[in-house]
């Protein structure tokens, strides 16, 4: 079960042009998070152009829509497992990240199956995938 609210999140990840430090373009601040269940994320617009769209995660959740670009949100995650997400603008340049809530991995193989927009994403999961 997905929420969103106006409290304070645990995580902040900005979305971003170009990352700063790695002079990576079109990525996430954080391309792997891993929170406990019932804590929340941020997503920040830092850079224009940019959304949050989640593709798949755990089977009991409840999918948040599309978010508008350039509009910041905030999710609480209550259910364990990997979540998948993209910009959905620049899902082909792999800009992507992925959640794992609890520590739970038992949904991997669904994440791995997902159909993703472009082989930059696809590789970027993968070797997400690998790291956790």
């Amino acid at each position: 079960m997905f929420s969103a609210n106006a409290f304070a999140a645990d995580v902040t990840i900005k979305m971003l042009n170009k990352n700063k430090e790695t002079k990576k373009r079109m990525v996430y601040s954080q391309e792997l998070v891993k929170i406990d269940a019932g804590q929340s994320i941020e997503w920040v617009p830092t850079d224009k152009g940019h959304n949050v769209e989640m593709l798949a995660g755990p089977d009991g959740y409840d999918m948040p829509k599309k978010t508008k670009l350039n509009d910041p949100v905030t999710i609480t995650f209550s259910v364990p497992g990997i979540y998948l997400y993209q910009c959905s603008p620049h899902a082909a340049l792999g800009m992507i990240g992925l959640i794992v809530v609890g520590g739970d991995t038992s949904n991997m193989n669904a994440i791995k199956s997902k159909k993703l927009t472009g082989s930059k994403s696809k590789k970027k999961r993968d070797k997400l995938l690998d790291s956790i």
